[in-house]
């Protein structure tokens, strides 16, 4: 599998249903899965379903926040990304992640599959994110 951007995405964007701005936007989470073979281009929203356990992981269903850095434009592209994200303290293995709006019915905006089983024992389990740029962030629009 690969990474997927849900066709309700795509949509909501051309509707102005997502405001990535850093000040005054909307708030957006990632979450983690141990399996997404059931996401699709049709999820359109937060799913607990596959969702990390929290029994007893120091994980919080639903995931955490995510800090938004904002919206650029170089070369053309416009793009947006976030600061990394720390998952503290965790004992869990994931395969793929969701970020979503919380501000906005929990739509999704992306599902990211790590292309294998990443595992934390009780310690940090971090996302990191791709440099902020034109060729690299996590959304471009060229």
């Amino acid at each position: 599998m690969a990474n997927i951007i849900p066709d309700s995405f795509k949509e909501e964007i051309l509707k102005g249903t997502h405001n990535f701005a850093s000040s005054g936007g909307d708030s957006f989470k990632l979450a983690l899965y141990t399996d997404i073979s059931g996401l699709s281009t049709s999820t359109t929203a937060f799913t607990a379903t596959n969702e990390v356990s929290t029994s007893g992981t120091n994980y919080t269903s639903g995931g955490n926040a995510l800090t938004n850095s904002g919206v650029a434009v170089a070369s053309n592209t416009a793009f947006i990304d976030f600061a990394d994200l720390t998952f503290s303290s965790v004992t869990l293995s994931a395969v793929g992640a969701m970020i979503y709006n919380d501000d906005n019915s929990d739509k999704i905006c992306l599902i990211l599959d790590f292309g294998g089983t990443k595992t934390a024992t009780n310690g940090d389990f971090i996302i990191q994110f791709p440099a902020a740029g034109a060729s690299t962030a996590i959304f471009r629009i060229a």
